[in-house]
């Protein structure tokens, strides 16, 4: 007896509310679990101002690190104590309109709410020191500050300040946003080394070092990959790419130096974040392939980038 066909999923034409009913509770349970990881990323944030920052006497870089600056600015030079949610508010507030104009509007209030909450927080937890080794401060404190960033990144948001240049100018661009964030902490950090002395400005380089390193470990969508496929079945290793991806690839054609037969080349270059899944597929559409994984520095010209909401 024959096996019936299935039939593809179709949206109901009689009653179309099922299908946007359905819709709507898939976005709302990713909003409520992206309001969860961000909140969770500001209060480790908050933790680590309140612990590893303030004991080291460190700035973490960005708005957190100007922030602190001017903290430190207003209290030793005119013994007058600020605090830390208005100044982070203001620095924020050229950043919030780059994200609401030219990034997306979920992504922005999702960033709003870490700004505020890690503010609310870091003014009403009270401080705690778990070590006065300014080495280990140094390093677990710019670790965590890591951890926290990426968390927010991952589920499209950030903690202000900037965050929103560097992924606007990354997706202008095309180059590495963290590069971009680097040398405007570092710009921070020279600050506070005239004003303060240079010991806690350079073990503010190693804390934002180790933040930085923690963050391109766990968050790689503006890094690049560049595939080189050697394959028999080009048309299916380019539909895989296309599929996961949503890049295309070029196909060059060439010989097998030992057999001296035609082979195929596959060349593509993906996000980062998808090599994985995109080397997956490939093998999957040729197990016999041979997929060569280069780093790329730099891409010109259109390469798809998924918009942020």
């Amino acid at each position: 007896m024959a096996k019936k066909e299935k039939r593809p999923k179709v949206v109901d034409l009689k009653h179309p509310e099922k299908t946007v009913k359905k819709n709507l509770r898939k976005m709302k349970g990713n909003l409520v679990w992206r309001i969860i990881a961000v909140s969770l990323a500001s209060l480790l944030m908050a933790l680590n101002i309140n612990t590893f920052v303030h004991t080291g006497e460190l700035l973490p870089g960005g708005a957190s690190g100007l922030t602190l600056l001017i903290q430190e600015i207003f209290a030793k030079f005119l013994n007058v104590k600020l605090p830390y949610t208005l100044i982070n508010i203001l620095i924020n507030s050229v950043p919030v309109y780059i994200g609401f104009r030219f990034i997306g509007k979920k992504f922005t209030a999702l960033s709003c709410w870490v700004i505020l909450l890690t503010g609310v927080l870091a003014d009403l937890l009270p401080p705690y020191i778990v070590t006065r080794d300014i080495l280990l401060i140094s390093i677990f404190g710019g670790l965590i500050n890591g951890i926290a960033i990426s968390m927010c990144l991952l589920v499209d948001s950030t903690t202000g300040g900037t965050d929103f240049i560097s992924i606007f100018l990354s997706e202008r661009r095309g180059v590495d946003s963290f590069n971009i964030t680097l040398m405007i902490n570092a710009a921070i950090l020279l600050a506070a080394g005239f004003l303060f002395g240079w010991d806690k400005a350079l073990y503010s380089i190693i804390f934002q070092f180790c933040s930085t390193l923690m963050v391109r470990i766990l968050y790689r969508k503006y890094q690049k990959a560049t595939l080189f496929v050697v394959t028999n079945k080009p048309k299916e290793v380019c539909e895989a790419i296309s599929k996961i991806s949503h890049h295309g690839a070029t196909i060059i054609e060439g010989e097998g130096s030992y057999e001296h037969c035609e082979r195929n080349v596959v060349y593509s270059v993906v996000s980062g974040s998808e090599s994985g899944r995109v080397i997956s597929v490939v093998k999957e559409a040729d197990p016999e392939a041979f997929v060569n994984v280069l780093k790329t520095e730099r891409v010109l010209g259109r390469f798809y980038q998924p918009p942020a909401d």
